[in-house]
């Protein structure tokens, strides 16, 4: 039982409006590192060639979140990148969650959570396929 069933018509909205957001910022991150992927790589201790892969399918993976095209792929293949980052900044580079200069993986963790509600729900009705 929900507190406030008149809002449930609008949740396929509210579902877009969660893909709007998800894939811009993958989209925006995607885009900004294949324009400089060999600094962004060295920035990030990754090869210039992975640097790229993932910038790729950041850059793809937003534009289908955002599209709904294949909507829960391309929210599981984020979501796997979300925790190569995580994995990253606890393992290798020994960040909290909060890390140092906010640079920790509460973001990432924040992306994944909105990312399953994607995954789980096919980004709602309003998607191509």
């Amino acid at each position: 039982m929900t507190m406030f069933p008149q809002l449930e018509p609008l949740s396929d909205y509210a579902l877009v409006l969660l893909r709007l957001m998800v894939g811009l910022v993958f989209i925006d991150s995607g885009y900004h590192d294949l324009k400089d992927p060999g600094a962004r790589g060295k920035s990030i201790g990754l090869p210039r060639n992975l640097t790229i892969f993932l910038a790729a399918a950041e850059l793809s993976g937003g534009v289908a979140v955002v599209i709904g095209f294949l909507t829960q792929l391309a929210a599981i293949g984020l979501i796997l990148i979300m925790l190569g980052a995580i994995g990253k900044k606890v393992f290798v580079w020994k960040t909290g969650f909060w890390g140092k200069d906010g640079l920790g993986w509460n973001y990432e963790s924040i992306l994944i959570s909105m990312l399953l509600v994607i995954l789980c729900t096919n980004g709602g009705r309003f998607v191509l396929y």
